[in-house]
């Protein structure tokens, strides 16, 4: 039976589940979500996620929301991606928690503010914050990184497709691989995956769509 994951391409969250199904070989294929006109403010979509979130992975009987849900239940189905043994598991899980609470949802933010949201809404003071936030973010991660191929371990994980999430979008939001040349190493080990692909080419929608 195929996967389905309810996503749409400009969902950092979303590329997360989608890297980590595509990359372990299991049979998926993405649902779009029409995010931008309001889809997920729906009944429909709210009867499949209360949450009102992208993305949503429904595979038979079983629906997840969350994107760690899902990697973890990519790790479930088929062992990969979930470190070797319960030390590396768990020094996965604290990279995810710390993406979540201190890369990702700063990155998502500022990214909305500045790409999807009419400049004169954008809130003042709140982007440079964000931007401030985000580097001690990347200076964390570059410092990890300096000596390593993966963030956890000597292969790739979990955290390193929650931590990579945002960080291969085009749109300006304050971080360029050229900064960081840890970041910008790690990233390319990422981009030499078999089955590797970039957000906008492995989810449908991008804002040239919507150009």
């Amino acid at each position: 039976m195929t996967i389905q994951l309810h996503c749409f391409g400009e969902s950092g969250n979303a590329y997360k589940a989608a890297l980590a199904l595509e990359l372990s070989g299991l049979d998926w294929a993405p649902v779009f979500v029409d995010f931008f006109n309001g889809e997920t403010r729906g009944a429909a979509f709210r009867a499949l996620n209360p949450m009102g979130e992208v993305p949503v992975l429904v595979d038979g009987d079983v629906t997840l929301t969350q994107s760690g849900v899902m990697q973890m239940y990519v790790t479930e189905k088929t062992g990969k991606f979930g470190g070797d043994g319960p030390i590396e598991a768990r020094e996965v899980m604290r990279w995810m928690f710390w993406d979540n609470h201190k890369l990702s949802s700063q990155a998502g933010m500022t990214r909305f503010l500045m790409n999807f949201l009419p400049e004169d809404k954008r809130p003042e003071g709140v982007i440079p914050f964000l931007q401030g936030r985000l580097k001690a973010a990347y200076s964390v991660l570059d410092g990890h990184l300096a000596g390593r191929d993966w963030i956890v371990g000597e292969a790739p994980t979990h955290a390193d497709l929650c931590c990579c999430g945002y960080l291969f979008y085009p749109e300006p939001f304050g971080f360029s691989r050229a900064e960081w040349p840890e970041i910008d190493r790690w990233l390319s080990n990422l981009e030499g995956l078999p089955g590797w692909k970039h957000p906008y080419d492995l989810m449908p929608g991008s804002p040239a769509d919507r150009a």
